[in-house]
Formats: structure tokens, C-alpha cells, sequence
């Protein structure tokens, strides 16, 4: 039997990277995705849909209007979704397919949502991208989509939310060169 057929009789595993906005959790996900290619034996990266336009800074997301967003939530399109930051997010149902065929799947979540993704997915692992609060405010300020005082609200957020529990919990820093977390990040998801 061949690794990839082998692969096939169980189920893939949902990688749900967490942590504060401004971690680096998309630069995290887009140095493994860049790394590992589009082989049938790599994970699947899912795309987030957000109320958010196109090219507003950020990870390459799905735009989708506040009402279609209430629509596909209400019809069950998500197989997981959530509102946070003024914003709706949302992760397409196909990645339930995509696990049923022994694919990994990569989707950036949410920490305030880990309880109902991992009731959702038993085999799920969550990867809490960390980051001082310094690098945090640096961060975000460099990426321009805040004011001062929405950036301070953001760090207070991430200091107030606290630890994130969950058996499986991967912590990963990520204070320094992407590089670092990057490959840290890339060593796990190969060990899957």
C-alpha cells in the first residue's frame, strides 16, 4: 500500500493556527505554503471568507458582503464560522471533504472560537502563534490598518483573553525572523 493510500483510510487532521491579530499567524501560514508546494501529499491551506474588501491589507482572504456572510452562515456553507474584530469569518464546508479524504487542512481560526472548533473536530491541533506585546505593537503599527488607539485595544484584548487550554496546544513564538516561526511551523506540519 502506498503512503498516500494509507493516508486515505483516515481522516485528515485541522491545523488551527491561533493567536492575537498582528502574531503573524498569515506570514506563518504563507512561509509553510510557500515551502511545501501544492503536492497531493501536502495540506490543503484554506482560504477564510471575511466582510472585509479585497486588498485590505492582510492575508489573501474571500471578501464576502455582511449579508451574504449572514446567508451562508444561516444555510450552513461554514463549516466553521465566527464574528470578531467588527468582522465576520468564515471557513468554507469543503474542508470537511477535504478532511474525509485524508487531507491535513491549514485554516487561521480564532481564539475565542477553539472550543467550538475543536468540539466540531476531535482530532483537531491547535498552533497558538505567541508574541510579546512590544513586537505586537510594532507590528501592527507597521501594518498600517489601525489607529494608536485600536492598536492598544488589540494588545489589550490579547493580554486580557489569557491561556488557551486545549490538551493538544503547540505554542510557537514568534518574536523574531518569520523565518524561525516559519520552519517550526513547517516541521510540525510535516510530522503530521
Amino acid at each position: 500500500m502506498t503512503p498516500l493510500a494509507a493516508s486515505a483510510l483516515r481522516p485528515g487532521r485541522l491545523v488551527y493556527v491561533i493567536g492575537p491579530s498582528g502574531a503573524g499567524k498569515d506570514s506563518i501560514i504563507a512561509y509553510a505554503r510557500g515551502r511545501l508546494g501544492a503536492t497531493e501529499a501536502a495540506p490543503v491551506f484554506a482560504r477564510r471568507h471575511i466582510t472585509r474588501p479585497a486588498g485590505s491589507g492582510g492575508e489573501d482572504h474571500i471578501p464576502i458582503a455582511p449579508e451574504e456572510f449572514a446567508r451562508a452562515s444561516a444555510a450552513g456553507r461554514f463549516a466553521l464560522h465566527w464574528r470578531g474584530n467588527g468582522h465576520g469569518y468564515g471557513i468554507g464546508g469543503e474542508i470537511d471533504d477535504w478532511l474525509a479524504g485524508g487531507r491535513h487542512v491549514v485554516v487561521n481560526g480564532s481564539r475565542a472560537h477553539l472550543d467550538a472548533a475543536a468540539g466540531r473536530y476531535a482530532a483537531l491541533l491547535p498552533v497558538l502563534i505567541e508574541i510579546d506585546p512590544a513586537v505586537l505593537r510594532q507590528r501592527l503599527a507597521a501594518r498600517g490598518r489601525e489607529t494608536t488607539e485600536e492598536i492598544e485595544a488589540r494588545i489589550a484584548r490579547a493580554a486580557a483573553f489569557g491561556a488557551v487550554g486545549h490538551p493538544a496546544l503547540v505554542a510557537l513564538p514568534n518574536n523574531g525572523a518569520l523565518s524561525e516561526a516559519g520552519e517550526a511551523f513547517l516541521a510540525l506540519l510535516r510530522a503530521l
